[in-house]
């Protein structure tokens, strides 16, 4: 065995252990435990974990510790029980993680949204009558009602939030759809309020990594998230996309080439891809 074998082999099974010792869950554990275990500084030991699992120490214990309280909290525990149980310092530490992440706060995904105002309209779009549904916090919602109809779109798209209170309020967000619809500040972030679970969250987050005009497929994106018999799962994860268009679920195809299914119906996806298709290959040099 070379040297340079040698060593991938060590770290290797450096971090497995590391990550077997953040995995024990001890609420008292600091990074300078975990690198101590390991016989290595804490610089050395965070460049070595955060090149080897892709996030670092802080990062990784922290999603582990939100994975513990979305499932505390479908079980009806109240803030402060899962504060104790998950060993976090304050109920505030628990607000920051799950605003860190997903936007949202452990009441709000526990109880369903209850006190959350929820502004919808309905606009026009290049792929026809579009709900647009946005809270103080961001854009919440964002479907398409060409091919099933807007009655059913609505219900759809309420019921993800069923205790949120919903105010027709198109005129409010008129700019914010100028913006997602590229005819102002098209530059400026738009932000997003997602709700789900983990893994739905990261297969949003993957979908935002393809490029417009591109395609990826269903088994591509599980073995992206390391997870390769997940095809179905993801599958299901891009059916429950709240974002349509701006989180482009439109860009997933099946394995044989084929279109698939779309929550809004395939012409829609259809005209999706033909109308960034398009635009990619305007946007070439001669």
């Amino acid at each position: 065995m070379s040297v340079s074998e040698f060593s991938k082999s060590y770290h290797y099974k450096v971090i497995s252990r590391a990550i077997g010792l953040i995995d024990s869950g001890d609420p008292n554990q600091t990074l300078d435990d975990v690198a101590s275990a390991m016989n290595m500084s804490v610089s050395h030991f965070q460049r070595l974990f955060s090149a080897w699992v892709g996030v670092s120490p802080k990062n990784y214990k922290q999603y582990l510790t939100l994975c513990d309280a979305k499932m505390l909290l479908r079980q009806r525990f109240t803030t402060l029980e899962v504060v104790n149980e998950t060993g976090l310092s304050s109920g505030g530490r628990l607000y920051d993680l799950f605003l860190k992440w997903e936007s949202m706060t452990p009441g709000e995904y526990a109880t369903g949204g209850v006190g959350l105002r929820i502004r919808w309209g309905w606009f026009d779009s290049p792929f026809g009558p579009i709900l647009i549904m946005a809270s103080e916090k961001g854009l919440c919602g964002m479907a398409f009602s060409g091919e099933v109809g807007k009655v059913k779109t609505y219900e759809d798209m309420v019921r993800r939030w069923p205790a949120a209170t919903f105010v027709h309020e198109p005129d409010v967000l008129a700019p914010l759809v100028a913006r997602i619809l590229g005819l102002s500040n098209a530059d400026q972030p738009i932000p997003l309020f997602l709700v789900g679970a983990p893994f739905q969250i990261k297969v949003w987050e993957a979908l935002l990594s393809i490029p417009s005009g591109r395609v990826t497929t269903y088994s591509e994106i599980a073995r992206a998230l390391h997870c390769p018999k997940a095809s179905r799962a993801v599958g299901t994860a891009v059916g429950q996309n709240p974002i349509s268009w701006l989180i482009p679920c439109h860009r997933v195809l099946r394995k044989s080439g084929g279109f698939g299914g779309y929550h809004w119906g395939v012409p829609i996806k259809r005209a999706m891809l033909v109308y960034e298709a398009t635009r990619a290959d305007v946007a070439q040099p001669d």
